[in-house]
Parts: structure tokens; sequence; C-alpha cells
């Protein structure tokens, strides 16, 4: 995305008062009205996985069975993940790392000052001004989704009418703002290369329809998902990448919406947080994938791998060499390569270091689970010390499009259409694992629930997926996270199946629906609390 040379944060607008934002001299060319729209991008960064606002700039893979983290001190990024896990009543009205209100809003007042300044204001033909109103409605589309996905309705604001009592919409009239935002998006905006390649970057028809076909799931309005997902499909212009490690790395046919990075600014330090221990000094390991996640992943010949003689203590090596391709391209595990080395994790390996969870306050580069993270990582960054992290988030793939769709066609009955949508995912040449068959009911719908924990793995999707289901209060309830202590040398090594929590993980079924924050119903009387925070 070559806008992200345009911008370096959010605040562009702040070096004009908002009180001018009317004045007539931001509107006299078209170069202010694209800088202004210029501001609007970076959001796609901050609600995504090397941003801030997932949780508190943890991956909320960590409030699940897939990610632990390696900290136990409450106010570091690590620390907090677990606090969140083990004591999940510290969410509130008043303490709630999952909050993004306040800044949320901030970015939705920006957007529909621009609205309303171009509607009064501009100069340009309509469909110049189209261009314009496309992109500020799938923004405030997007902004709005990340609320509506934490919480029930909301209070929805279209201009700049900001009066200080008001109240709460209902769902389903936050999700229809959300779809009629993005339907007008896609009427208008050009489909994806047709912008100038000055404009390379910005939002096109396809990421309005993806978008849309991912939101429309949590509003569970199912044909309109699936309708979403047929305009992005069947499309020209994207296809599935055949290398599965291509797929997120951005600049491919799959990316349908990505913001990228540079050296200077913005960058990022993802890889610095989840590094191996030795490449980067005290840094690193903040948090590692669990052998539960592991074993989500199928063999190659698409069967549910029994690990019961891994549970204990044992010198065989696991069956890592014939796990989905998936597994190699997301995790780095003891006998994998990483950076031209051969990683043991070992507890008193140099390639990985394994420790105990609470053994020491920080990770600083060991592991608790015996494993690493190596997808989103870039395996080219050698120098984390000077050099920043600059791969791309890549918001929407066309693999999410079509498992979206894959799950609106099973809850509209059309079970053979929604394994197709599987097995598009899963036989791509890279990957080429056994199509699915013969499923419905229940048995398709884990299916379509596996196929999204391993594709889109470690992509922001889990927690929010299980939230909506609402299946996290029984998953996620009394249990622990696993992983391997290994002991030994390359070549012999010894896998100790552990217990990488120490005490069990709870989901209080009221956060299912977060609180509003208390500065906003001390500051507006016309809402109430939602009801399982009263």
């Amino acid at each position: 995305m070559l806008l992200a040379g345009l911008f370096s944060c959010d605040d562009y607008l702040d070096t004009t008062p908002t009180d001018r934002i009317s004045d007539l001299v931001i509107w006299e060319n078209e170069k202010n009205v694209q800088l202004y729209v210029n501001g609007f991008y970076p959001y796609i960064d901050r609600y995504g996985q090397f941003g801030g606002a997932q949780f508190n700039g943890s991956l909320t893979e960590g409030l699940t069975d897939t990610f632990k983290y390696g900290s136990y001190v409450p106010g570091s990024k690590a620390g907090d993940a677990n606090r969140y896990v083990f004591t999940p009543e510290v969410i509130g009205p008043t303490s709630n790392l999952l909050d993004v209100w306040s800044e949320t809003y901030e970015r939705i007042r920006r957007v529909n000052e621009f609205l309303v300044g171009l509607e009064q204001y501009s100069v340009f033909d309509e469909e110049t001004n189209d261009l314009y109103r496309g992109q500020a409605r799938f923004f405030r589309a997007f902004l709005y989704f990340q609320l509506a996905k934490r919480h029930d309705g909301v209070i929805l604001y279209t201009d700049m009418n900001l009066q200080k009592d008001k109240p709460l919409s209902t769902a389903a009239e936050t999700w229809d703002l959300i779809a009629d935002d993005l339907d007008f998006a896609a009427s208008v905006l050009p489909e994806a290369g047709a912008w100038p390649a000055s404009e390379t970057g910005r939002v096109t028809k396809g990421a309005a329809w993806a978008l849309k076909s991912r939101a429309m799931l949590y509003a569970e309005r199912w044909q309109e998902a699936k309708d979403a997902a047929d305009e992005v499909i069947n499309s020209p212009h994207y296809a599935l990448t055949d290398n599965y490690e291509d797929s997120w790395k951005g600049g491919n046919s799959e990316s349908i919406l990505e913001y990228n990075y540079l050296l200077n600014d913005p960058n990022h330090s993802f890889d610095k947080d989840y590094a191996t221990y030795g490449e980067i000094e005290n840094q690193g390991g903040s948090g590692t994938p669990t052998q539960e996640m592991v074993e989500s992943y199928e063999n190659k010949s698409g069967m549910t791998v029994n690990w019961a003689p891994w549970h204990g203590n044992t010198s065989v090596v696991p069956p890592y060499e014939d796990l989905d391709p998936r597994f190699h391209a997301t995790i780095i595990y003891p006998g994998s390569e990483w950076q031209g080395k051969t990683m043991t994790n070992s507890v008193e390996g140099e390639n990985g270091r394994y420790m105990a969870y609470r053994e020491q306050t920080y990770a600083q580069g060991r592991t608790t689970t015996g494993y690493y993270l190596k997808k989103l990582r870039d395996p080219e960054n050698t120098d984390l010390i000077t050099i920043p992290s600059t791969q791309a988030w890549v918001e929407i793939r066309l693999a999410e499009v079509y498992l979206n769709r894959a799950e609106a066609n099973y809850r509209l009955g059309k079970s053979d259409d929604a394994m197709a949508d599987i097995n598009a995912v899963r036989s791509r040449p890279g990957i080429a694992m056994p199509a699915k068959t013969g499923l419905t009911g229940a048995n398709l719908f884990e299916a379509i629930r596996k196929e999204r924990k391993v594709e889109l793995a470690y992509e922001g999707h889990l927690y929010w997926d299980m939230r909506r289901w609402k299946l996290a209060h029984t998953a996620y309830q009394n249990y622990r996270v696993h992983g391997f202590r290994v002991t030994g040398i390359p070549g012999a090594l010894n896998f100790e199946y552990v217990d990488a929590d120490l005490e069990d993980r709870i989901f209080l079924q009221r956060t299912y629906i977060l609180p509003i924050p208390y500065n906003e119903l001390a500051n507006n009387s016309a809402i109430e609390q939602y009801d399982p925070w009263k």
C-alpha cells in the first residue's frame, strides 16, 4: 500500500483546529481533500495484529487455547493477557483492555466531519465526490464494525450533530448502518487495479464487499454475507495464492485490504515481540503457540492425529513432518528451520530456549510451550536491533471470504456449497489437503470452525469467532493450555508434556457484550449500561 508514505499517523488533521474544518481553505484544491482522506487509512493498522487495539498491543489469540503469553506481571502486555484469562472479572466499565470506545468514536467524528464538509463545500464533480464519499463511508463502516463486534447496539452518529445526550441504537440499527455504508462504498469505489498507479492502496469495491461478508456473519444475516462474498469470489481481480506463506504478505492476488509500513515511519515491532531466543538480547518470546493449536492440524491425509502417546514423557519425535503444510508455515517447532538454524526450543537450547511459565518474570526470548510463532514474522529481518518490522498487515484476504461464504452457505442449508468453499481453500496447490465430503449439520459446522482456526491462525479472528458463535463460555471454561518441555540435543530430544498455565482459564458469559465505559455513562444521561453489566 503506497499510501503508507503519505502520512505517519491518524492525527493528520489535528494540525488544523476542528472548529475551522468548515473553512473553505481545505476545499480549495483536491490535494487537501486527498490528504484528509489519507488520514483514515491508518485505522486499518490501529485494529490489526501489528497495531494496538486488538488487546492492549497483544494478540487476542492469547485469550484462546491457541497462544500462551510468557509473563505474569500485571501492567505488561503479556502479563495482562494472562490476567484476563485467569481473572476475567477484572473486565468492567472502568477497566477493560478490549475497550476501543473513545478512540473509535473520535475517529468516527473525523469521518463524519469530512462527509459533512464534502457536502457543504466541495467544488468537485459528482463522480469525484463519490470517490471520496465511498472511501469515507467504508471507513465509517469499518469503525462501527469494531464497536459492534465488541458491544451490542451502540450510539450512531452520521453527521456533526454531536448531541451530548444520545441513546443507544439497537444492534439491528447498528448493522443496518454498517451494511448501508458498505453497499454505498461498493457502488462507487473502483475495482481492484482501477485506481491510478499513484493511488495504489486505496480501498476498492472488493474491499467493501469483503468487509460486508465478514460483518454480516456477526449480524447473522446469512444471505447478505453470502451475496457479498459472491461479489468478491466471482471477481476476476482476486485469486488464492498457491503458496500459503505468501497469502498474508501483501501485494498479491489474495490480498483485498492491507496496510503497508516503511522503514522510517510507520513501522511496527512484531518481530521483536515474538522473536526466538538469541535473535535479540532480552527480548522476544512474548507469546508462543500452544500444543492445543498444534493438535488442531490434521495430517496430510486429512485425518485427526492421535496425540495421546505424547501426553506424557517420551523421546519419540512428534509427527510434525506429517502435518498439514499450513502447520509448517505457522509454527516454529523443535527440529524445524528458522533463519538458517535448526531450532531445538529446549531447556538449554541456543536456537530457541524453553522456560516454565512463572520461572522468570518475562520471557525474554524463551518459550513456555516449546514452540514459537512463525506466521506473520519476517524471516529476512535478522537485525532486530536496528531494523524495525515493515511487513504488511493484510486485514482481509480471499481465503477468509471463501470461509465466510462457507459459513453463510451452511446457515442457509447449502451443505454442498459450504463444502465446496472449504475445499477451495484446502485444495490450492501449496496445501493440497484432501477434500471434505459428505458433511452435514453439526459435523459440517465443526469442519468450518476447524478450517477457520487453521487457515486464519493468528490473524485476529478466532477469539471474535468464538464470541459470535457463543461457544467461548463452554470451550474456554476451566481449561489450561499445554506445551512441551524439550530437553536433550538435536537428534536426541526428549518431549515432556507440560501444563503451561498452572491455573484454570475462565470465560465469563456476560463478556460476550463488553460494557459501556464509565466515562460515557457519566457524560451521557440518555443511555443505560447493557443488561449484563447493570
